[in-house]
């Protein structure tokens, strides 16, 4: 998936989707995030260091605006985590332009150990002054809903058993898929002379996005619930972006590829599930293999298809909703969802949205970098 262009196409497609009324906001703001964000710039105050975590794909929409101001002013790095979700061709740009505003960035895999010993080290490289003077040292990990702040905490918990001296016992962070899993402030300590703790914070929100876009992209990556903006407009925002981007054509090859022996792709495919299988498992047929295997691809023609046999402009927003509608109608058989479902659409969005956060249709990053001469939190 490419990362840049089409941006302003799209963009114009909004208002024209109807996606800009009532205020062109999005507000998802629960109980708890008030509080959170009170105890966040409590803490903040007292921190010695800042792990900033954003979700790589959104290296700028990921961030909390209201929290720019205070983390300015502190050591920090931001971590762009989920890099291998993220277009690696596009990555360099993004950490030259946040070296160019004199910032820190670092794309990690929270899940990956050799990542966070990376940062890990890049932490006590910007603190090793103040360790020689503090006996205590807080380092706060922060973020906006679901950029993967608490596998982090997780993955920094594992790697501290093993490279400090041993410690007292230290429940695990929650970790879940859904955004605001994790409503309260935890520390951790991570290591011994000097004792150096690491707080974990949920994650939090502006209490309202201005700016309906940048809402839709905190959607896509979920940060905020689909819910609250609705599954089937945040997968009609990905096929403009994705179109409008000309993504799909980079799958012509899978096109080509149904004119081969479909019937002997899937014996090889077949052979490979059945070796990966779990003991236990109750063994999958062909029809399973296929479906399970060649859904992504099946998808991806599918896009490929569409986009190639429109005649229309991408340009010209009432040609690209109709374009969409049509690629709602074509993902519904690639999906195999029945025809007449009621919640064919809503069934059809689930699927594409997570095909898409799973990383299945390929990486990419949604933000734009910025001209040289923007300025960024």
């Amino acid at each position: 998936m490419g990362g840049g262009g089409g941006g302003g196409a799209a963009k114009g497609w909004l208002g024209q989707m109807g996606f800009t009324k009532s205020g062109g906001s999005i507000n998802w703001y629960p109980g708890h995030m008030a509080a959170a964000t009170r105890a966040i710039r409590q803490r903040l105050k007292l921190s010695d260091f800042v792990i900033e975590v954003r979700d790589a794909r959104i290296p700028l929409s990921s961030a909390n605006e209201d929290l720019q101001p205070m983390l300015s002013g502190k050591r920090r790095v931001i971590a762009l985590n989920k890099q291998d979700l993220a277009n690696r061709n596009l990555m360099h740009k993004w950490i030259s332009y946040f070296n160019s505003r004199k910032q820190e960035c670092l794309p990690i895999n929270a899940h990956s150990r050799s990542s966070v010993h990376k940062l890990l080290d890049l932490v006590e490289f910007k603190l090793k002054e103040v360790m020689t003077r503090e006996p205590t040292l807080l380092v706060m990990v922060l973020g906006v809903p679901n950029v993967g702040k608490s596998a982090l905490i997780n993955s920094i918990h594992q790697i501290a058993l093993s490279r400090f001296p041993v410690q007292e016992k230290m429940k695990k962070a929650r970790v879940g898929p859904l955004p605001g899993v994790t409503q309260d402030i935890a520390g951790f300590k991570i290591a011994h002379r000097p004792s150096v703790y690491v707080l974990d914070s949920p994650g939090v929100l502006v209490p309202s996005i201005p700016d309906i876009e940048t809402g839709l992209k905190l959607a896509l990556a979920g940060s905020v619930k689909d819910s609250v903006v609705g599954e089937e407009r945040i997968a009609q925002y990905l096929l403009a972006v994705l179109n409008t981007r000309g993504t799909p054509l980079q799958w012509k090859h899978l096109v080509d590829r149904e004119t081969k022996d479909p019937h002997h792709e899937l014996e090889n495919k077949c052979g490979v599930i059945k070796d990966l299988q779990n003991k236990g498992k109750k063994s999958m047929n062909k029809s399973n293999a296929y479906r399970v295997q060649d859904m992504v691809s099946e998808v991806q023609r599918t896009l490929c298809i569409t986009l190639s046999e429109f005649s229309g402009s991408l340009e010209d927003e009432s040609d690209l909703e109709i374009l969409i509608e049509h690629q709602f109608e074509a993902l519904q058989k690639a999906l195999k969802i029945p025809h007449k479902a009621s919640e064919a659409r809503i069934m059809v969005s689930k699927k594409f949205l997570t095909l898409f956060r799973t990383g299945k249709l390929g990486p990419v990053i949604l933000d734009d970098v910025p001209d040289a001469s923007d300025s960024v939190s």
